[in-house]
């Protein structure tokens, strides 16, 4: 039984180290957006298999003991974002109110009740074509007329993803009292850049066209996105050099394409030397221009939007200095900005609304919003 109880241990102290290490690139990186994310959740299985452990009849002995310090280190390192969200969350609102300015929010950063509160009911939407065959899925501001709206991007590596890929965030917003135009764009390597800075702009152009139908304020604009929506985000917003984009929200975004290059490696998780060249139509040697026109970190100056970047320190996918450097360079020019950045969280940390990484990122968008579209 207790070696039973020593295997339990020593899964989920693996599963628990994807909290504190990048997982190597063999691993599946959701099961690191488990670990950050529902590892609250998880950390009762070794819970209850170290009481078992100890309060097995009969002698410990050395498995045992090993089974009780598996299990313990198991559900410390799985609960660990916790304790780390509770002390991020200490500072964020000063954080967010230095970068940005004052602003209302309804919750708290993070509490520990809301790891299990629900999520928020689906809100309605409605779906348009805004360019040729593109379409977005357009969720009405509930309860606020003439409401900001926010443009979201979605990810996929450029070359995958669609519109409405985390549907309960679209919701919260819409809840929140945003406006959201969830759109599609055109995917690599069929279109490749600037095709997806063309839709953006075309999106924040049919939404303008369409805000008195839609109750919205079309001086009141944000473009978010996630992952390759972020970077389509970050750098469609600072080409743009539009007044009525009032800032930009990107989660864990690439920001400098020569960077991304530069430590890309042919074996690493998503073979980004091969994603970058379907993206952005060749090396940077071949395409110099789209890599430069991509890179967000390039386009910064002093009427740039301000900028809210959150990241994960585990993040396999996109290295949390890509936001790094960008959160640098926007300060450098004199742009409010803040990154946010949650030491034990993986790629698509948002996707648990209630997890740590969750709670830390609604109450940084809301804030930033409230702020941004005052």
């Amino acid at each position: 039984m207790r070696a039973a109880l020593l295997s339990i241990g020593l899964l989920f102290a693996g599963i628990g180290l994807l909290t504190v290490l990048r997982a190597p690139d063999w691993v599946d990186w959701r099961l690191a957006v488990l670990a950050g994310q529902f590892g609250y959740a998880l950390a009762l299985v070794p819970l209850a298999a170290f009481i078992l452990a100890w309060y097995l009849p009969g002698d410990r002995g050395v498995l045992g003991a090993f089974a009780c310090a598996a299990c313990a280190a198991a559900a410390a390192l799985l609960a660990l974002p916790c304790a780390q969200a509770w002390v991020i969350a200490r500072g964020l609102p000063g954080a967010l109110e230095r970068s940005f300015g004052p602003a209302k929010v309804a919750a708290e950063p993070f509490t520990f009740a809301g790891l299990f509160r629900r999520w928020p009911a689906p809100a309605p939407r409605s779906t348009w074509a805004y360019s040729g065959p593109l379409q977005l899925d357009f969720y009405p501001a509930i309860g606020r007329p003439m409401a900001p709206c926010v443009i979201m991007v979605h990810g996929g590596g450029w070359d995958d993803g669609d519109r409405g890929q985390v549907p309960q965030f679209n919701d919260w917003l819409a809840r929140s009292g945003y406006a959201v135009a969830d759109i599609s764009y055109r995917l690599a390597p069929a279109a490749t850049w600037p095709a997806q800075r063309e839709d953006v702009a075309a999106a924040v152009a049919f939404v303008k066209e369409h805000a008195a139908a839609w109750a919205v304020d079309a001086r009141r604009l944000v473009i978010m996105g996630r992952s390759a929506g972020g970077q389509i985000a970050e750098a469609s917003a600072y080409a743009l050099r539009d007044p009525d984009v009032r800032g930009v929200v990107a989660l864990y975004a690439p920001a400098d394409m020569n960077f991304a290059w530069e430590w890309g490696r042919e074996d690493d998780a998503l073979n980004s030397p091969w994603l970058l060249r379907r993206f952005l139509g060749g090396t940077p040697e071949t395409a110099r221009q789209a890599y430069d026109s991509a890179s967000a970190i390039l386009l910064v100056d002093a009427k740039s939007p301000p900028t809210l970047l959150v990241h994960g320190g585990v993040d396999t996918l996109v290295w949390n200095r890509q936001s790094e450097r960008l959160a640098a360079r926007l300060t450098e020019a004199g742009v409010a900005n803040l990154l946010v950045s949650m030491p034990w969280a993986a790629h698509g940390l948002e996707y648990n609304l209630s997890g740590p990484s969750g709670q830390l990122t609604t109450y940084s968008v809301g804030w930033f919003l409230g702020a941004v579209c005052r």
